[in-house]
């Protein structure tokens, strides 16, 4: 780990504005992701600014009966909210599906959202890899790819996104709030938040430089019964092969309506828009479903070690579904 300076930031412009002066400073919340890039010398900031501490850690009700969610809220306490559990149980669900009891702890829910990709390539610096160095190539297109993309990636990068809260998020149409380097506030819908790699696989987000991601505020409940599943090599500690967030309403045997993304099969968080309009009206049957993953995963694009996802992405898409649309 290079040598570097340490700030521990008073309030949130502060933050802002140490970050946004220095270009080689980071924010810094629980470290879960960043020290171990650090140790590895993949990220090398020469200064952190420490925001673990800002007073951005309640959950709080909205007036359209949603809930804000600070971004220094740990995900163990998210996961365990009362609200949470009730109102948006697939977002619990993702939150203790995701990494151990320790690390959830201590992550933050703004730097759930932020963390990078666990490709192997990304983590090797004696391997090619375009978004930790552009311009290098992407050492998985031709290699050890089990793990990577089969939707939305390009030739210059196929890394998937790890975050299971992100997904879920995604599918509850979460914003996420953000103070600008010049001091003004936003919200992002949480899709737009996250971009594809296409030839610059090394901007990750649509954040500008410096800016603070504050809270992440979710909607009013949809209607549907939801579920998310994880599919993964083991059952704890594991990132996902493949996952679903599915929020379904349905009666009169027919599916009303249904949120759905996916995680662990694209470089972000997959939202199926179109599966979610295909399906509403539909019968609530198995070749419903079975209709709506073969459709969902018509533009996949396996490589030589990840073309299991696509069948496999295809089955759990359409189990989730079929488990949530049950009344």
């Amino acid at each position: 780990m290079k040598y570097f300076t340490y700030e521990r930031a008073q309030d949130v412009r502060q933050a802002v504005a140490s970050v946004t002066s220095r270009p080689d400073a980071k924010f810094i919340s629980g470290g879960t992701n960043l020290l171990d890039l650090m140790k590895l010398e993949i990220e090398q900031p020469t200064h952190l600014v420490d925001i673990s501490r800002l007073p951005l850690d309640r959950i709080d009700e909205t007036p359209e009966r949603g809930l804000r969610i600070g971004a220094q809220v740990r995900n163990s306490d998210l996961a365990a909210d009362a609200r949470v559990r009730s109102r948006y149980p697939v977002l619990s669900q993702a939150l203790l599906a995701g990494a151990s009891g320790q690390l959830r702890n201590k992550a933050s829910t703004g730097g759930n959202l932020l963390q990078r990709t666990r490709c192997y390539y990304f983590y090797d610096r004696n391997m090619p890899c375009n978004k930790r160095a552009p311009g290098t190539g992407c050492a998985a297109l031709q290699g050890f790819n089990r793990m990577h993309a089969v939707l939305g990636g390009s030739d210059a990068c196929i890394a998937v996104h790890p975050s299971d809260m992100a997904v879920a998020m995604t599918a509850l149409d979460a914003g996420v709030e953000t103070v600008t380097p010049d001091g003004n506030t936003r919200t992002i819908p949480i899709a737009e938040l996250h971009r594809l790699p296409g030839t610059t696989p090394h901007v990750e987000t649509n954040l500008q430089r410096g800016e603070m991601i504050t809270a992440v505020t979710l909607p009013p409940p949809p209607p549907g019964r939801q579920i998310y599943r994880k599919v993964r090599d083991r059952a704890s500690y594991a990132f996902a092969l493949v996952s679903v967030a599915a929020i379904v309403e349905s009666g009169g045997g027919r599916v009303r309506s249904a949120r759905i993304a996916m995680g662990g099969v694209a470089p972000k968080p997959w939202r199926g828009t179109d599966i979610e309009r295909s399906l509403a009206g539909e019968p609530a049957s198995d070749r419903t479903y079975t209709a709506i993953a073969e459709s969902a995963l018509r533009d996949a694009r396996g490589f030589n070690h990840n073309a299991f996802k696509i069948v496999l992405a295809k089955r759990t898409l359409r189990r989730t579904i079929a488990d949530a649309a049950q009344a």
